[in-house]
């Protein structure tokens, strides 16, 4: 039975002509998708300076919110203890101070004086900052070090013995962090991983931010030179460093 109505494809050939694949139909113009460059990021705008006080009831608030932000920061590993006592301290003396300005004399202005010295509390950050002195990596159980540096010469002396106790424990967890305190109140900060160890001496109690850090660069440390130390290969010249980020003067082999 025959269909009018069926689809014959030689119909249809015979109907449209014939395309090339490649050549675009006469009369149209290929779409080129226009190139742009991507648009620069604004940049962000700097921070205004927060106005002074008006008021001693506004010095008093700005200078507990000053103390609370102390206090986060102490909680959130960004600050160590000398910091935080250094610049508490700071803060506390001054409301004290203007506390007793207003009660001999409630209209006095001499407030102003008290919180008008900008910069005090940056200078105590910074002194009292703990700054990495050097750096010593160990592979486990050897008492020849794989690289050391720093701005001062290492000192197997201050972290040997403590590795040794710590290599020596039984059923030790394979990865670690501590801290203990050295004599002229400096602080060592050890990062034990799966091969190696790395000792890292600071001139003050760090920050918990500080020892995450050491940790951090510990674990890169193992996870880039992975082969070569669970093999023994151990050539420092093919090897890469992360603790080098520790310290500014270039570290030297021994």
């Amino acid at each position: 039975m025959n269909d009018q109505n069926s689809h014959d494809p030689s119909n249809n050939n015979r109907e449209q002509p014939r395309r090339s694949p490649i050549r675009p139909t006469q009369g149209t113009t290929p779409s080129v998708p226009r190139q742009t460059q991507p648009a620069r990021p604004a940049r962000p705008a700097a921070p205004k300076p927060a106005d002074p006080p008006t008021n001693p009831s506004t010095a008093m608030n700005t200078l507990r919110t000053k103390m609370e932000q102390i206090a986060d920061e102490f909680a959130q590993g960004k600050i160590n203890r000398a910091q935080f006592n250094a610049m508490y301290k700071r803060y506390s003396e001054q409301r004290t101070i203007i506390e007793r300005l207003l009660e001999r004399n409630p209209d006095t202005d001499a407030w102003r004086q008290v919180i008008s010295v900008p910069g005090q509390t940056g200078f105590l950050r910074t002194h009292f900052q703990a700054e990495p002195l050097y750096y010593i990596i160990y592979r486990h159980s050897s008492d020849q070090p794989i690289i050391s540096g720093g701005s001062e010469p290492a000192d197997p002396a201050q972290i040997l013995p403590a590795l040794n106790k710590i290599w020596q424990t039984p059923n030790r967890p394979r990865v670690g962090l501590g801290r203990k305190p050295l004599p002229h109140e400096q602080w060592l900060v050890l990062a034990i991983g799966e091969h190696a160890a790395t000792g890292v001496v600071f001139s003050k109690e760090p920050a918990t931010a500080q020892a995450r850090l050491v940790r951090d660069l510990h674990a890169d440390f193992e996870r880039a030179n992975q082969a070569a130390l669970a093999r023994g290969w151990i050539v420092p010249e093919r090897m890469v460093f992360p603790q080098r980020a520790l310290v500014e003067s270039g570290p030297s082999t021994r």
